[in-house]
């Protein structure tokens, strides 16, 4: 789905990240905004899944509306801690029986109901990955294709793979022993068979590139795309770094805080994504991955400024 890239290539692949609608009401928004999102031609539009299947009935219907209004890829979110082999295995059926080839393996969190430490069958997002592999190999180990003008007749083909994308952490997981421990994660995810690994989000370049360079020399070779959030309020960020545990950058946090106006602040936030990007596209990324927040106009905003897309028409 992506290779490496260079600041000479023709076009710079980009993706966006979405999320299930709360509730019906704000469904028919979500639409409009896979709709514009898809129009400029994204590689996939990721769905992500909500804790312990909260919103999985919801993700599946978003990523069948992608799949049938749009032609763009959906990628669908698997979590596994606390799951159960069989409850997994059937959840990636339903995904598949729905037409979803591409996927992301995740560990994810506990569920709140469940105790503390508890795991379930699948322990980590390798072991996911080699779970949505063979179960995609059951459910559909060869490709028939109808030969025109004979009737019942077809050619049979291999299966396509699914894309299953895992996730890398360019500053390390907050629960990581040492350093090296990310790349190790990474390499058994690959070595499961991940085709590809999305960063979490990170505010500097160097942070991104630094990791790529250890991963490489560590014996990775899966595309590594980065992840990247526009920041639009100091209560975005600070809820980022809750979740993620990243360092505070201090000067978009400066610079959030001391600007007064809310378009101000949006406006901080897409310089800020969109230098990052072109930073990270100068330095080799295979594309870029946009967290949309369910909007569309920033993350398009945020690609038009970093030249990866025409400038937006008004």
């Amino acid at each position: 789905m992506f290779s490496e890239s260079s600041p000479a290539a023709a076009r710079v692949p980009f993706s966006f990240e979405l999320y299930p609608p709360r509730s019906s009401a704000s469904n028919d928004a979500l639409r409009e905004t896979v709709l514009r999102l898809a129009e400029s031609g994204p590689a996939f539009l990721s769905v992500t899944y909500g804790a312990g299947g909260s919103t999985g009935g919801r993700s599946l219907e978003v990523l069948r509306f992608i799949r049938e209004n749009t032609d763009v890829e959906p990628l669908a979110h698997l979590t596994c801690v606390g799951n159960t082999y069989a409850a997994a295995a059937t959840l990636i059926r339903e995904f598949l029986d729905a037409g979803i080839r591409s996927f992301l393996a995740l560990r994810g969190d506990p569920p709140h109901d469940q105790p503390e430490g508890f795991l379930g069958d699948l322990e980590s997002s390798a072991q996911l990955v080699q779970l949505i592999d063979r179960v995609q190999a059951e459910h559909a180990p060869y490709e028939e294709t109808p030969v025109p003008g004979i009737p019942g007749a077809a050619q049979v083909a291999p299966r396509r793979r699914v894309d299953i994308a895992v996730a890398a952490f360019p500053k390390g997981h907050p629960r990581s022993a040492h350093r090296t421990q990310d790349v190790e994660a990474l390499l058994a995810k690959q070595a499961a068979g991940a085709t590809f690994a999305i960063t979490q989000l990170f505010f500097h370049a160097d942070d991104y590139l630094a990791f790529v360079e250890r991963a490489r020399t560590a014996g990775i070779t899966i595309p590594i795309l980065p992840g990247i959030m526009p920041i639009t309020s100091p209560a975005r960020l600070n809820r980022v770094l809750e979740l993620t545990g990243e360092d505070l950058p201090s000067e978009l946090s400066i610079a959030l805080e001391v600007e007064p106006t809310v378009e101000g602040r949006r406006e901080i936030g897409i310089e800020w994504a969109a230098r990052l990007t072109r930073e990270v596209v100068d330095g080799g990324a295979p594309g870029v991955h946009l967290y949309a927040f369910n909007q569309h106009e920033t993350v398009l905003t945020v690609l038009a400024e970093a030249g990866v897309t025409p400038a937006l028409r008004r």
